[in-house]
């Protein structure tokens, strides 16, 4: 590799990088937007694979990647996309976007947690990773309140991503006819022949 480091990185600097950039959070969501808008494929293309990595991101299995892709497959989205958009769901925002569909699917379930948080044994079904003890109080609300969640934001991102891609394109387009036009006049400059 060309510019590899002298001294690679240890695990716990790969781990400090993975949840805190070297640089800022602003550089790396300009670096994820600049990712996006580059992408060969129609704005509706592109807008709709963020949208499904989006609406993929709230669920709470861990089966981000995949619920994206068939999604995107589902309504002709780009899966280089659907895998960007999957970054919104990442371990800083994992604790707010899960919180939210918890608190969402107890409002359409109507079910209500005692007044003192939640059950004691929440931290032994944790422990014992017991799949049916953790569904009904838990992973169910949370299933269900991902879906009008995904959905909201999903369209969100949707709207942003395809009005981005579009307004991209323009200017892009604008700057190459320019300097066609530049080169074009330049060109033309060059061969006239002056008159004697």
């Amino acid at each position: 590799m060309l510019f590899r480091r002298r001294k690679p990185d240890g695990f716990f600097e790969r781990v400090r990088t993975y949840l805190w950039p070297r640089r800022s959070f602003s550089r790396s969501l300009l670096y994820f937007s600049k990712r996006i808008l580059r992408l060969k494929a129609t704005p509706h293309a592109v807008a709709a694979g963020v949208a499904a990595g989006v609406f993929a991101s709230f669920f709470p299995l861990g089966s981000h990647f995949i619920i994206a892709f068939v999604i995107s497959w589902l309504i002709a989205g780009n899966l280089v996309a659907a895998a960007l958009g999957t970054a919104v769901g990442n371990p800083l925002t994992f604790p707010l976007l899960w919180g939210a569909s918890w608190e969402v699917g107890k409002l359409i379930l109507h079910e209500r947690l005692p007044v003192h948080g939640p059950p004691a044994h929440l931290g032994d079904m944790l422990h014992n990773l017991s799949f049916a003890q953790l569904w009904g109080p838990i992973l169910k609300p949370m299933m269900i309140g991902a879906v009008p969640l995904g959905l909201i934001f999903g369209l969100l991102f949707y709207g942003v991503t395809r009005w981005g891609m579009t307004a991209f394109r323009e200017q892009r387009r604008k700057r190459l006819a320019e300097k066609a036009g530049k080169a074009g006049r330049a060109g033309q400059a060059g061969r006239e022949v002056p008159a004697e």
